[in-house]
Order: structure tokens, then sequence, then C-alpha cells
């Protein structure tokens, strides 16, 4: 991914007024994070840690998208999937539920996925985070195929949000 500004993060959220991506907590260290590592970047709201945003250059557009998640260390306490990435965490994976654009989020519909709590798959992917023992699964594909396999869940998932 390609370094991104705090001005080109905030214009690029689709499921929220521009009032609001105003208002949100972007990270402050945009200049250190591992672009080259990253699919998109991800990130809870320290202000609100039950709010999570998530960036990804998708068909050449930048898309972000507002999230709300449980809250950290919460409920979940057993072994789960992360369906963007598919590393299995024990309680590090949430459910984050995004608004979707336009009038249908407007009306309270919503779209939902589980998703790794730390929002860092692209780590996970590339074996740059550990999520411990048995969260990875044993594949046959190649890092790349896992990577594009990652981004087309992420696309999905934004495209979901991003349907009238």
């Amino acid at each position: 991914m390609k370094p991104l500004t705090e001005q080109e993060i905030r214009a690029a959220f689709v499921n929220c007024s521009k009032g609001e991506a105003k208002r949100l907590s972007v990270p402050r260290e945009l200049a250190e994070q591992p672009w080259e590592d990253l699919d998109f970047l991800g990130w809870r709201d320290p202000q609100a840690p039950d709010r999570a945003c998530l960036v990804a250059e998708l068909e050449g557009q930048l898309r972000a998208v507002v999230l709300r998640g449980s809250s950290a260390g919460s409920w979940q306490a057993r072994r789960s999937m992360c369906s963007m990435c598919l590393t299995t965490h024990s309680g590090g994976v949430s459910l984050m539920v995004a608004p979707r654009a336009g009038k249908a989020g407007q009306r309270g519909n919503s779209v939902g996925a589980y998703i790794c709590s730390d929002l860092a798959c692209s780590l996970y992917v590339r074996g740059k985070k550990d999520a411990g023992a048995g969260a990875r699964l044993h594949e046959t594909i190649t890092l790349e195929e896992k990577v594009r396999r990652t981004v087309a869940n992420v696309a999905a998932f934004v495209a979901k949000v991003r349907q009238a």
C-alpha cells in the first residue's frame, strides 16, 4: 500500500458524513506505518474503543469505512477466525459492523464481518505479527495468493457497505 496522508484518509470515507470523517481520530504515526506490508490500513479509535476504521485502495480508488466493534478484551474468549485474512485467534477476533453508505445507512442498515480485533490482517498473513500457536492454518498456496485473497475479502466487504 502506498503511504497515505490524513487528508486522503478523511476524504475516502464512504459510510459517514464529511463532518463525522473530520472528527474521527486518524493514527498520528502515519509516517511510521509499515506501508510496504499493508494491504489496508486499519486502526481502533483511542477515544472510542468500540470504533474502528479501515482504509484500502480498491480498483484504483481509496475507500474508507467506519466500523463498530466489541471493545478490546470483550466477550469472545473462544478461538475464532477472521473473515478477511483467515487467521484464528483466542479472543482476538471481533464482530465489526459498518453502517451502509447513503440512505440505507441512514435507515439503520449495516454490514458485519468477523475481523482481527487489531485490524492487523496484513501483518498476520505475512508472518510479521504472531497470533499464537495454530493461528495460521497450513495452506499450499503462496504468500501472494494469500495476500490476493485478503484483498479480495476486504474489497467484498467494502462493496457490501457501499451497496445501495
